[in-house]
């Protein structure tokens, strides 16, 4: 359960079947990560107590084999790969609902490894199609699934992640221990997520050196990764270290999005973007690159936001300003996303 975006996801929607009064287990590689004590305290965690995802398919088809559960939920490729083969295994007739969380052809492109790249699209198309039902999380990583692995487009089913709104305004309330965020202070530019080439924090930081040329302000950008010691040399290079700060992983970034003038998401590539998501369910307006894939369907169904290209530092540092200068005047539509909502399409799909 590491500190990803997938794995927020998967937490909420634990406590969405939670709340239905489902009884399920919760299958991990291993027991450890971030997110661990944010899982409801009653539902029963199984450790797989396995070293990578790959080699958790035997315990994983042991666990089958004793337990025989009517339907198996899980999330991301090569996790999905691993339950549809140990289903074969154990052969058993468990429903398996496998669920795809970023733009597979743009992901393929930086994988954790160069033996996952080789092996990972044969063995999607492999086993994706004796999934019973394939979730992509917006309309573009449906699509992209699609184009990548041979899937029929109309074998996929979309499904939005859902946002538990009483949750994350409940957590905007609570006190932020950051000197940057008291009212008497230059208003903060807030991002969200890994240091990981994917979220194309330099584009960011290069954004945010125009910004500082029109207006004090400083950035803060939440998350840990490889990236790290490029974006500090980046930073001083561009002459805004000192209005620049990384804190790391934070388990609770919603109270910093409720303080905060501007949340920007600078992805080269999501699947969806569910941090853009939970800025909006803070009230804090938006800007976010129209990347493959989710920021555009997000912004088009809450009807609030900007939307920039993706590498363009220049409409970046503009729509920035912009929002400073006249926040956000619409109500956003949250509906489709709630946490109620999304867990009944779940339950559908898994035939409960």
């Amino acid at each position: 359960m590491s500190g990803g975006g997938a794995e927020r996801v998967v937490v909420d929607l634990a406590h969405g079947f939670f709340d239905k009064g489902l009884d399920f287990d919760m299958l991990l590689v291993r027991k450890q990560g971030p997110y661990i004590n944010q899982l409801p305290p009653e539902i029963n965690l199984v450790d797989l107590q396995a070293r990578h995802t790959s080699s958790a398919i035997f315990a994983l088809s042991r666990y089958l084999r004793h337990f025989r559960p009517e339907v198996v939920l899980s999330a991301m490729n090569y996790a999905n790969v691993i339950v549809l083969l140990a289903r074969g295994l154990a052969r058993v007739k468990t429903r398996i609902v496998v669920s795809e969380h970023n733009a597979f052809s743009f992901w393929i492109k930086n994988p954790p490894n160069l033996r996952t790249q080789l092996m990972l699209r044969g063995l999607m198309r492999i086993t994706y199609p004796k999934a019973d039902t394939i979730v992509a999380v917006s309309r573009g990583v449906a699509d992209d699934l699609a184009r990548s692995i041979g899937i029929p487009r109309k074998k996929l089913r979309v499904i939005y992640n859902p946002i538990r709104l009483d949750h994350i305004l409940a957590k905007t309330n609570e006190a932020v221990d950051h000197p940057w965020f008291h009212s008497d202070e230059p208003p903060v530019i807030l991002s969200v997520g890994r240091l990981h080439p994917q979220k194309d924090y330099p584009n960011l930081l290069q954004a945010f050196s125009l910004v500082r040329i029109n207006v004090k302000a400083r950035l803060v950008i939440l998350g840990e990764g490889k990236e790290r010691p490029r974006l500090v040399s980046l930073a001083k290079e561009l002459n805004i270290a000192e209005d620049v700060d990384m804190p790391g992983f934070v388990e609770n970034p919603y109270k910093y999005m409720a303080l905060s003038k501007v949340f920007v998401l600078s992805s080269k590539f999501e699947g969806f973007g569910n941090v853009l998501l939970e800025a909006i369910a803070c009230g804090c307006p938006v800007v976010a690159t129209d990347c493959p894939s989710g920021p555009r369907e997000i912004l088009e169904v809450t009807g609030v936001g900007r939307l920039v290209p993706v590498g363009d530092p220049e409409s970046m540092a503009k729509a920035i300003l912009e929002a400073m200068e006249k926040g956000e005047k619409k109500e956003p539509n949250l509906r489709p996303f709630l946490l109620e909502n999304v867990v009944k399409q779940y339950m559908e799909v898994c035939g409960l």
